[in-house]
């Protein structure tokens, strides 16, 4: 017999969509549906502009963007992280201010490049030597000196899955430290005729709960900081990431603050300048994505089957799965669920919410607790689905892609329409009509 589980933990959503007749948001965009709550987005992004101060927040598009979504950034006062020449292209349709974009990414094209430096962006942050290359080359050809941060991996271990990993000597991403890499990459960028040398950039990794290791990565970029000020080239800018951690789960995740965080980041800085004897004052940014945006959200499904499995369990299968959140897959991210129609009701049943996909590891929640009586039909919803859920999304076995919708002052709007099956047509280029 089943253990009954303790009640479904309401603060993991915003209060504004348990409001909300989630039925009737159903109903109108279809399931599976992104609902996200737009005040909690535009709380978090000004719980960051006021611990870091106006422009020092740049928030991190990789983990949802949409034109809607830049326009609310660009409204906090945030500024936009983009890693791909299609975030660049939605943010410039947004009507972004191209000056307050951060171009990233460890393989830039020339297109890429290109159209960043003929928009103006801000920032470019540099991934190798390559790329610097291609930099100064196309700078060159457009008569720019783009303003330019050098990505350095630490050498600092995040405590987080291997694969949003991203500050470990082994990284794809940015000049290590060790043996005077990024010292040579950083002082090539400042002796550069056709770049300008804005600062070092640091991103150790992605949900990230332990605070003691953004403040180790700290003391190992503001040593070059120092190292490089000694050989004459001095750091005005520092930006050290994001990858702040979200609560996913009520019983097992911690919760860190944007206070805690923005403390711990200023308080390394600070010993690590005195530590070193670092004379510039470097002005301190981070890249916020996960954490605006991930509590912001659930994702709404229809159940469509119930199997029990004698000796093994009960699967509840949706009609969404691995296409709308590939992150249970990906690295076995965890979630919870609840029955809009009964939030408080007890969860006597311990099941499992598999997806429609043509595979086993389609899972979107193991160790789900429901109600008993939930079966097909019913309205499943999971929580803390606003991060790397849309923008993630595939096609996978031909499903059309999500709507996504915001609600404000208790309306909801779709601001990514669902797709249809015509659209899943739209890129044959034979056998069509």
């Amino acid at each position: 017999m089943v253990t009954p589980s303790a009640p479904f933990d309401r603060t993991l959503v915003p209060a504004a969509l348990l409001d909300l007749d989630l039925e009737a948001v159903a109903a109108e965009f279809g399931t599976p549906v992104y609902v996200y709550d737009e005040d909690t987005i535009r709380a978090r992004c000004r719980a960051y502009v006021a611990a870091f101060g106006p422009d020092a927040v740049t928030y991190a598009g990789k983990a949802f963007l949409c034109t809607a979504m830049a326009r609310l950034v660009a409204e906090e006062g945030c500024n936009l992280d983009v890693a791909t020449g299609g975030e660049l292209h939605v943010a410039l349709r947004a009507g972004f201010p191209p000056e307050r974009i951060v171009l990233h990414g460890n393989n830039k094209s020339d297109d890429e490049v290109r159209a960043a430096l003929a928009a103006g962006v801000g920032r470019i942050v540099a991934d190798s030597h390559d790329e610097i290359d291609r930099l100064e080359r196309i700078a060159a050809e457009l008569g720019v000196t783009p303003a330019v941060l050098v990505r350095v991996t630490p050498g600092v271990e995040a405590h987080t899955h291997e694969f949003i990993e991203t500050g470990t000597e082994e990284s794809k991403f940015g000049f290590t430290v060790s043996g005077g890499v990024a010292f040579a990459a950083a002082s090539r960028v400042a002796a550069s005729p056709t770049l300008t040398y804005a600062g070092l950039h640091c991103h150790i990794g992605s949900q990230i709960w332990v605070l003691a290791s953004y403040a180790r990565a700290v003391e190992v970029v503001v040593a070059l900081a120092r190292e490089l000020e000694q050989a004459g080239v001095t750091t005005a800018e520092l930006d050290l990431g994001g990858g702040l951690g979200v609560r996913y789960t009520a019983a097992d995740d911690p919760e860190p603050t944007v206070a805690e965080y923005a403390a711990v980041l200023r308080d390394a800085v600070a010993a690590a300048r005195a530590a070193t004897g670092l004379e510039a004052d470097p002005r301190l940014l981070v890249e916020p994505g996960r954490s605006i945006v991930a509590p912001a959200a659930l994702t709404l499904y229809r159940v469509g089957t119930r199997k029990e499995i004698p000796g093994v369990g009960t699967y509840l299968a949706v009609d969404g799965g691995m296409s709308d959140n590939p992150r249970p897959i990906l690295y076995g991210a965890r979630y919870e669920a609840f029955l809009p129609s009964t939030p408080d009701a007890p969860r006597d049943l311990t099941c499992t919410i598999v997806g429609k996909h043509c595979e086993q590891g389609d899972v979107l929640v193991t160790d789900a607790h429901l109600p008993g009586t939930v079966g097909p039909g019913d309205l499943v919803a999971t929580p803390v689905t606003g991060a790397y859920g849309a923008s993630m999304a595939s096609n996978y076995n031909l499903v059309p892609r999500a709507a996504v919708v915001f609600v404000r002052d208790g309306r909801a709007r779709a601001v990514v329409r669902r797709e249809s099956l015509d659209d899943l047509l739209a890129r044959d280029v034979e056998g069509a009509d």
